[in-house]
């Protein structure tokens, strides 16, 4: 399996980390994780892990008896997750998730959240090549955004255009999907597995004063992604700089109405271990 873009992170900056660690919300990552089973004593594998402060919140949940090994392709993060982080039951190891994964051997759960939506031409092919390290009646939850960063009420038309035009630029030259959500079903569902489940719910939902953890976030997606996409913003006379002004004032007023569904979907592999 080749990814060509595997190592093209959109996101990519100086203070990515902390950008990561400031949006990971421990309640709701709690909660998610037990609604997909996760339990005590399991051996649980963290895909796309960062800086690892979600491997450290699922590590709470599999006490006493479990080990949980995270797993990103970036040397960056990984070394600051293994400075944080690690301890006897929790590891980190530095690999494309796109190639083999034996050599990590074998889990009980696997965790992939905001992973796939950066592999869009390859989001099936690794979860596929997940549940090889899977084992039999192990569970795998996918969970990832829809309609990423599109849906605002009352937005300028020209910063509308312009969000609809950028998305359509990431997913044809950066492999990103801001449609990823929607499809996690049918992966696990082409796959085999038993026992999948579905839920729905909202991950943006913005209305009144924005806090500073989603200032942050959504100023630095449009100071990054938004300016190394390629995009010409065609729709401002003064390109990026206006569409970042206005973009900026948009999603700091507090009449704006901005939402985004997560779409969680969990299943468990056959005891046969027949799925693929």
């Amino acid at each position: 399996m080749t990814d060509m873009f595997a190592y093209e992170y959109l996101m990519e900056n100086d203070q990515e980390t902390l950008r990561l660690a400031l949006k990971t919300d421990r309640t709701t990552l709690e909660k998610q994780a037990k609604w997909a089973g996760i339990k005590a004593g399991m051996r649980v594998a963290d895909i796309g892990c960062g800086a690892g402060k979600t491997t450290s919140y699922l590590n709470r949940l599999i006490q006493p008896g479990g080990e949980i090994v995270g797993v990103d392709s970036s040397e960056k993060r990984i070394e600051d997750a293994r400075k944080k982080f690690s301890n006897g039951s929790v590891h980190f190891v530095c690999k494309d998730v796109t190639q083999p994964l034996d050599d990590i051997g074998k889990f009980d759960f696997i965790w992939v959240r905001f992973l796939l939506e950066y592999h869009r031409l390859t989001s099936f092919e690794i979860v596929q090549n997940l549940c090889k390290i899977l084992k039999p009646g192990g569970i795998i939850c996918l969970i990832d955004l829809d309609h990423n960063c599109l849906n605002h009420f009352e937005a300028p038309e020209p910063l509308i255009k312009s969000l609809i035009g950028l998305m359509d630029i990431l997913a044809a030259n950066k492999n990103f999907d801001p449609y990823v959500g929607r499809k996690l079903y049918s992966f696990l569902y082409d796959l085999n597995f038993d026992d999948i489940d579905v839920d729905l719910a909202a991950h943006h939902l913005f209305f009144g004063e924005l806090n500073q953890t989603n200032a942050f976030n959504w100023i630095t997606k449009a100071e990054v992604a938004a300016k190394n996409s390629g995009y010409d913003f065609n729709e401002f006379n003064g390109g990026y700089d206006e569409f970042y002004e206005v973009f900026k004032e948009f999603i700091l007023n507090p009449r704006r109405f901005t939402y985004t569904p997560v779409i969680s979907c969990r299943g468990r592999k056959p005891l046969n271990g027949s799925s693929g």
